[in-house]
């Protein structure tokens, strides 16, 4: 399609905007720009009908090439199945390494929480033109959506897993390699019954999971069906997942848990249950949360690479919104060796 085609096309959208709103296309140009001379009910109105038609403003794009607009959205989705909550000490993490980078970078940053089943509410920001583009943090299970957001030019990064046929930018931690490292340490201290808990339906814990049952087959070993739990991560979900595992009574020597939270609150289980940590049962988290390592016992844990995530997730952002390729990336773990697994 020539330049002046697209622009065509782009007046042809405006023009059934109007129409549908039942105001005029020099509204909706005013709207779709954030003016303050629509009020916030027609402009609601006309961002909606917009989204609906795909119709696709780079608004964000415009007014930094303007330097009128220096503010970044940061959405972190609500997901009513894992009901991670935003006090999670990885979001906090996470949004403190994002804050550093983008002033840094001289940026605000605007944080908004959206309903993971309805992420189109994370591009109403960019639509309104209030900021230049998204980071998302955790893609959760909602590929399509997030690559209906990027078929229709939103500038948006997202921390997760990269996956097939992915038209969005990832930045992400090496999930698959995480996973291996966490499962070979445990498998080294002489675990052969190694319980996973982590809801594997999720990307980024699928590759986890992958990773621990490619580390077991290197050993010889299968993955025992009965040893995987897939549990939720709030706070308590290590004690249900503990519960839910001796209430299957089989034999388990070890733990590798996709957060530091679940395996915090599964040490906390077993010492319910008189199960010593590590002696009886090897314990091994995910994250590597300031408090893992103040844990008792200090927590053996894959240390996510938070800090690098923040400044390589603004500069995928900042290239997108100029214009330039932003391919997905994978930063490195790391596994930290402390008391809980051996």
């Amino acid at each position: 399609m020539t330049g002046s085609d697209s622009k065509a096309q782009q007046r042809l959208q405006m023009a059934d905007i109007a129409r549908l709103a039942g105001v005029s296309t020099s509204t909706v140009s005013r709207a779709l720009s954030g003016s303050s001379l629509v009020n916030e009910e027609t402009r609601a109105r006309v961002i909606a009908l917009a989204r609906s038609l795909k119709y696709s403003i780079n608004i964000g794009a415009q007014n930094l090439r303007l330097k009128q607009n220096r503010t970044v959205g940061v959405v972190v989705p609500y997901d009513a199945a894992t009901r991670q909550h935003l006090s999670d000490p990885f979001f906090l993490g996470m949004l403190g390494s994002l804050a550093d980078a983008l002033t840094e970078q001289g940026f605000d940053m605007l944080i908004s929480r959206v309903d993971a089943e309805t992420l189109d509410a994370a591009a109403q920001s960019f639509d309104s033109g209030r900021v230049i583009g998204i980071i998302l943090i955790g893609q959760w299970r909602h590929h399509e959506q997030l690559n209906q957001l990027a078929a229709r030019q939103v500038p948006i990064v997202v921390w997760g897993a990269q996956l097939p046929q992915q038209l969005y930018c990832t930045v992400g931690g090496d999930n698959v390699a995480g996973g291996r490292l966490a499962t070979e340490h445990l498998l080294a201290a002489g675990c052969r019954r190694i319980a996973f808990f982590g809801d594997a339906k999720l990307p980024e814990v699928a590759q986890r999971h992958q990773g621990y049952v490619q580390a077991l087959a290197a050993q010889g070993l299968a993955p025992d069906p009965q040893l995987y739990v897939a549990g939720s991560f709030l706070p308590q979900g290590g004690a249900t997942d503990v519960q839910e595992l001796l209430d299957r009574q089989l034999p388990f020597d070890a733990i590798f848990a996709c957060s530091d939270l679940l395996a915090m609150s599964a040490i906390s289980a077993l010492r319910a249950h008189g199960v010593a940590v590590p002696e009886q049962v090897a314990v091994v988290g995910y994250d590597d949360i300031e408090l893992a390592a103040y844990f008792h016992p200090p927590l053996t844990t894959v240390r996510q690479p938070i800090r690098a995530a923040g400044r390589a997730l603004v500069a995928s952002l900042l290239a997108l919104v100029d214009g330039a390729p932003a391919p997905s990336r994978q930063l490195p773990t790391e596994l930290i060796v402390r008391a809980s697994g051996r």
